[in-house]
């Protein structure tokens, strides 16, 4: 039997720390010397290195993914009259993005095995005032992509990739992030490419509207304080920069240990209480978060707290169950799938450094839950 260490988080953001340490305070005290802290070197170096990550994509550093999300609307002119179609579970900030430009959200319905945006759902959530779709990949596993392209190019909508989730996520060999017209980033500390507070970014392979997002991010504004159109304050700043290049190094190490936790879970698990989730064809899961289906979800969480295992639920509720986006939304169906996995998922802990002593041990509990 394994004795639970009563030091096991979640996710042990110090041990992230702790892995690159040496590289990072260098980075860090190279900032902090040069004097320069905003929209300078580093800001630009992350910029070049994580679009050359992506395959070659403008990439535009913003302050986090809610802003990234945001920006990636007004710069496709979507405001007040517009809807835009979203899955109905995920993060609220994919939601609040939209709120904020004054667009509708319309709650699409969820694939109930890999938790993403239903293309069937999709289309029927279409109308003549649809002005963006926004997939979310899920949990670091990619929208059914084929489809939902397929959909938005028949519609002529323009799609914006939610990645917050699925940084070196692959779609048929291809990262997430290089097939909307746009993709939005987060580098909040737990994401798999974390940060040491918040940040963001945004990739396009169109350079006019890198260009655009990049005049958005300051206030709208050009070389000489020469405004060009209302934007905001939303930058990536130098320190956080330069720690995301350090981190950008260990991205592919970190995400082949996630899978290869992933697979151990996959192995181990036998509850037949318990729903593993699946890879989908043609998609490399990177396991941002390992997630699974129980019905007696809230008694399973229980029996692991007791046991001295942390668990997280992402989410215990749809955005039609959250009054500040369901009391502003669209719901051309109630998104039954979505509701439901709401009350039965489950994150299990994974994080790269995560020690195998603890992954036996929540694989030991889960199979004496009964």
């Amino acid at each position: 039997m394994t004795t639970p260490d009563a030091r096991w988080p979640f996710h042990d953001l110090h041990a992230g720390f702790a892995a690159q340490r040496d590289e990072l305070l260098a980075a860090a005290t190279r900032v902090l010397a040069s004097g320069h802290y905003v929209l300078g070197a580093e800001v630009a170096g992350f910029e070049a290195d994580f679009g050359a990550f992506l395959g070659g994509r403008h990439v535009v550093g913003v302050a986090n993914a809610t802003d990234a999300l945001e920006l990636a609307l007004r710069a496709l002119d979507v405001g007040p009259g517009d809807e835009v179609v979203v899955p109905a579970l995920t993060a609220a900030p994919t939601a609040m993005a939209v709120l904020a430009t004054g667009a509708t959200p319309v709650l699409a319905d969820v694939d109930p095995a890999f938790f993403t945006l239903d293309p069937g759902s999709l289309r029927a959530c279409l109308s003549m005032r649809t002005a963006a779709i926004i997939p979310v990949h899920l949990y670091g596993q990619c929208a059914d992509l084929d489809a939902i392209l397929q959909i938005a190019g028949t519609a002529d909508v323009p799609v914006i990739e939610d990645c917050a989730q699925a940084h070196g996520a692959t779609w048929r060999g291809r990262p997430a992030g290089t097939f909307g017209a746009v993709a939005a980033f987060s580098f909040y500390p737990t994401k798999n490419l974390g940060a040491f507070g918040d940040g963001g970014a945004l990739a396009s392979a169109d350079r006019h509207l890198a260009e655009r997002l990049a005049r958005l991010r300051f206030y709208g504004g050009v070389a000489g304080y020469d405004f060009v159109e209302p934007g905001r304050n939303s930058r990536l700043d130098e320190l956080q920069a330069a720690l995301l290049r350090v981190r950008l190094g260990a991205l592919p190490a970190g995400n082949a240990r996630r899978r290869l936790h992933a697979r151990r879970y996959r192995e181990g698990l036998r509850n037949p209480a318990l729903t593993l989730p699946p890879e989908r064809a043609g998609c490399e899961h990177v396991y941002h978060q390992y997630v699974v289906r129980c019905r007696r979800r809230d008694e399973l969480r229980a029996h692991l707290a007791a046991a001295g295992l942390p668990t997280l639920v992402h989410y215990p509720r749809a955005l039609s169950q959250m009054q500040a986006v369901a009391a502003h939304a669209r719901l051309p169906a109630a998104p039954r799938e979505a509701e439901r996995a709401a009350a039965e998922v489950l994150s299990l802990p994974i994080y790269p450094e995560m020690p195998e002593a603890q992954q036996a041990a929540v694989i030991e509990a889960v199979n004496a839950f009964g």
